[in-house]
């Protein structure tokens, strides 16, 4: 294993998903001499890969929350990023549809919780008025998200792999972090692969996804109070083939144990529904074509056209939690010196939805957090 300890990098980004790579981009913008590590072969390969493609507008999310905050202002940035670079995307909207009395007196507080957060533009629609946008929904009511969006998750991580090595920085794949300390210098890493190697450097960011968790456990010097659990919250997609008669995503409202299942689309108009929530002790990506029977009354709900058996197995995500079943979802952890007491590290942890949606606005505070 070849030694560079005495030759100090200045900051290394662990993780090349959408939200490293931002960071990455944002870092190396700002002066930084960036390195970025990733295990995999390939940018995004994991969780970024596998995920709903979703603007989102920032309507459920706690006020004042990390999560609130990063989202509406991440989502403007992401728009005009977008526009500026030619990436994929567009506006398409999100219907938020209730059926019968008790879902319908649910929307207005839906309405005054996003605007609480900074989300202003939701307007509410009768029946009627949601049917005439979309004619093949069934509703009672609605809320119409003017500000959800859709875009190429792939495109906007490879714009930002161009930024990042347009302003100096660089990955390096196929390169685990094995394990680490922290020194009077910085921190070191024992870096795997073909090429193994050791090197310190002044910053270090944890983006490191499902692997945030065990990476920092990883590496002595990192007090073990500062790093929560991990847990796995698997979500299976499933296909309508050929195009569905949505022009808009169409979610129902909330339910205490989520969004529901509700309709995405992708640039091309394919629909997809879910995800759904399984909890599971080992990540894997196989998607079980019997548990699409359980969505079928959930869509008909406010899609009564829904033909029988058309559902296809698409593909699964994993959400990175570090909270167990049961316990509602925490804020974003990102947390910086002054959180755990560790010079030039930052460790991000439980960065789920909308960690994509948010990934310019993460950048930026991290890069804040290091100046």
């Amino acid at each position: 294993m070849s030694e560079r300890e005495g030759e100090p990098v200045d900051c290394v980004v662990a993780g090349a998903g959408v939200v490293g790579l931002a960071i990455a981009r944002a870092l190396a913008q700002a002066g930084r001499d960036v390195l970025v590590l990733e295990a995999a072969g390939l940018i995004g390969s994991d969780t970024s890969a596998r995920n709903s493609e979703v603007i989102h507008a920032g309507i459920y999310y706690a006020p004042g929350t990390l999560k609130a905050r990063l989202c509406v202002g991440g989502r403007d940035a992401l728009y005009a990023y977008c526009a500026e670079r030619g990436i994929g995307h567009r506006r398409s909207g999100k219907l938020i549809v209730a059926n019968g009395a008790a879902e319908v007196a649910k929307l207005a507080a839906i309405n005054a919780h996003a605007r609480a957060c900074g989300v202003t533009d939701l307007v509410p629609l009768s029946g009627a008025e949601a049917r005439a946008l979309e004619p093949a929904l069934h509703a009672d009511a609605a809320l119409l998200s003017p500000s959800t969006g859709i875009i190429d998750s792939h495109g906007l991580m490879l714009a930002y792999q161009g930024d990042l090595e347009d302003a100096g920085g660089m990955i390096a794949f196929n390169a685990p972090i094995l394990g680490g300390r922290v020194t009077s210098v910085g921190i070191t890493l024992d870096v795997g692969g073909a090429e193994p190697m050791t090197l310190t450097c002044r910053s270090f960011v944890n983006a490191a996804g499902h692997g945030a968790v065990p990476l920092a456990r990883r590496i002595d010097g990192i007090p073990a109070e500062a790093i929560p659990h991990a847990y796995f919250c698997k979500g299976s997609y499933y296909a309508l083939p050929g195009r569905a008669p949505f022009s808009r995503l169409v979610y129902p409202v909330p339910e205490a144990a989520g969004l529901g299942v509700h309709l995405t689309l992708d640039l091309g108009g394919q629909a997809r529904f879910g995800p759904d929530t399984e909890w599971i002790d080992t990540p894997n990506y196989d998607v079980d074509p019997a548990r699409a029977e359980r969505f079928y009354a959930a869509i008909r709900s406010y899609w009564p056209a829904l033909p029988d058996g058309v559902l296809a197995p698409a593909y699964a995500g994993i959400r990175p939690k570090i909270t167990p079943q049961g316990v509602p979802a925490p804020d974003f952890r990102i947390d910086g010196p002054l959180e755990h007491g560790v010079p030039g590290l930052v460790q991000l942890f439980g960065i789920e939805s909308p960690g994509l949606t948010a990934s310019l606005a993460i950048g930026d505070l991290v890069a804040g957090k290091l100046r």
